[in-house]
C-alpha cells in the first residue's frame, strides 16, 4: 500500500509521516509530485494556517488539483483531510474573504463563535469527540475519545448525514466529516497519541 501525504508548504508533514509509518505503513511518500499522488492507494491532505493560504499553496502546484480529482473522485481511493485539509473539502471558506473549496462536502468554513464568551479562540487543546453516526474511521475508539485541536474556524456542513462526530466548545463544532471514500478530521490524529494512531490505522484498513 502506498500513502501520499501532500506537501504544499502547509502541515505537520514530518509528524504525520512518522505517525503513518508507526502503524506499519512503509510506503509513505511526503510529496508535491502530482503523479505520485494520482497513483497512491491512500491520499492525505494536511493543513495548518489560513484557508486561503493553504488553498493558494495547493493550487500553485502544477497539476496537483487535477491529480487529486483523478485519484479521489475518479479512482475513488480513500482520502483523509486533516485540519485545514479537511476544511478545503468544503464548498467555500469565509476566512478573510470568500474562497472556493473543493466542493466535496457541501458547507462553509466559518469563524467559531462560542455561546460562552469566556471560551478563547482559537479552540486549542484536547477535547472529547461526540459520535453522531458510526463509521470505520472511528471504529474501536473509547467512548468520547480525547483528540487534539487547534483552529479558529470550523466547517458548518449542510447535510447532517455527512457529520460523523462533533465536539462541544460553546456549542457543537464539526470534528469529523465523511461520505463515500472521503473523510476529514478537524483534530490532528498525528498529535492525538494512541487514539489518533487508531484513527490512522482505521483509515489505512478502510475499504469504502
Amino acid at each position: 500500500m502506498t500513502v501520499a501525504i501532500i506537501d504544499y508548504g502547509s502541515g505537520n508533514l514530518r509528524s504525520a509521516a512518522k505517525a503513518f509509518q508507526h502503524v506499519g505503513t512503509e510506503k509513505v511518500f511526503v510529496t508535491s509530485n502530482p503523479d505520485i499522488v494520482a497513483d497512491a492507494d491512500r491520499v492525505v491532505l494536511p493543513g495548518v494556517g489560513a484557508f486561503a493560504d493553504c488553498r493558494r499553496g495547493l493550487f500553485a502546484i502544477d497539476g496537483m488539483v487535477a491529480a487529486l480529482e483523478e485519484v479521489v473522485l475518479k479512482k475513488a481511493r480513500p482520502f483523509l483531510g486533516i485540519c485545514v485539509g479537511m476544511q478545503l473539502m468544503a464548498t467555500r471558506g469565509l476566512e478573510h474573504g470568500v474562497h472556493e473549496g473543493f466542493g466535496w462536502i457541501e458547507g462553509s468554513v466559518k469563524a467559531i463563535r462560542p455561546d460562552n464568551p469566556a471560551l478563547k479562540i482559537p479552540h486549542m487543546g484536547w477535547n472529547d469527540l461526540i459520535a453522531q453516526r458510526p463509521h470505520p474511521l472511528l471504529a474501536g475508539l473509547e467512548s468520547g475519545p480525547h483528540m487534539y485541536f487547534v483552529h479558529s474556524y470550523q466547517l458548518e456542513v449542510v447535510k447532517a448525514c455527512e457529520v460523523l462526530s462533533t465536539v462541544d466548545y460553546g456549542g457543537a463544532i464539526t470534528a469529523v466529516v465523511g461520505r463515500d471514500n472521503l473523510v476529514g478530521t478537524q483534530f490532528h490524529p498525528e498529535k492525538s497519541q494512541a487514539q489518533g494512531l487508531r484513527v490512522i490505522e482505521n483509515f489505512l484498513n478502510w475499504n469504502p
